[in-house]
């Protein structure tokens, strides 16, 4: 059972964080993740509803991270846009 807790506390997080790198969408990071431990809910893999938390935190935690990582990247593509106009 501790092991599956800190599975949901890392792995959503990161997920969000790697579907967001990928996509440069955090929206669509969320998403994807979210569809997943829906699936995962669905198929019977969550236990418990501190399991259901600590997936929620994680992912509140993976969205935040997520969306300074998107915005600094974009304000970095359109600094670099505007060096390049001058």
């Amino acid at each position: 059972m501790i092991t599956k807790i800190l599975a949901a506390l890392i792995l959503p997080g990161l997920l969000v964080i790697l579907f967001s790198r990928v996509t440069y969408n955090y929206v669509v990071g969320l998403l994807l993740t979210t569809a997943l431990i829906i699936a995962s809910a669905y198929k019977g893999y969550t236990y418990g509803l501190f399991v259901v938390v600590a997936d929620a935190l994680s992912l509140t935690i993976g969205l935040w991270y997520s969306k300074q990582m998107i915005e600094k990247y974009h304000l970095k593509n359109k600094n670099a846009e505007i060096e390049d106009a001058l």
